[in-house]
């Protein structure tokens, strides 16, 4: 199991204790430091059934700067959430073929 996780953030910091009193395996990338690839994010993506504009933190400065009223395809919004992995929503919960979005951190049990 995989956690793409941000520490500064309540839920996600809630929905990795969740895993850990469940004493689940789990790998914590911090993806703010280590961005994912294009194609893991992806990946993500189909696996969370999500389109790019349905990850977007669409209350960040930065998007409210940049890229709000903005109308990119799929691959460009893909582009600018690598550009900026602040913009991705957090946290991501990857088990197998499935994942979650921890929002709520409850979410999570479905993979537990």
């Amino acid at each position: 199991m995989k956690i793409y996780h941000n520490p500064r953030c309540s839920k996600s910091r809630q929905t990795l204790q969740l895993i850990q009193e469940a004493g689940a395996d789990v790998e914590v990338i911090e993806y703010l430091n280590e961005v994912p690839t294009k194609e893991e994010l992806k990946l993500i993506l189909m696996q969370l059934n999500l389109k790019p504009t349905d990850l977007l933190r669409k209350g960040e400065a930065i998007y409210k700067e940049k890229f709000k009223n903005s109308d990119f395809n799929d691959d460009e919004w893909i582009k600018i959430m690598l550009e900026y992995p602040k913009l991705i929503e957090r946290p991501i919960v990857v088990k197998g073929n499935k994942a979650v979005l921890g929002r709520p951190p409850e979410n999570v049990l479905d993979l537990l």
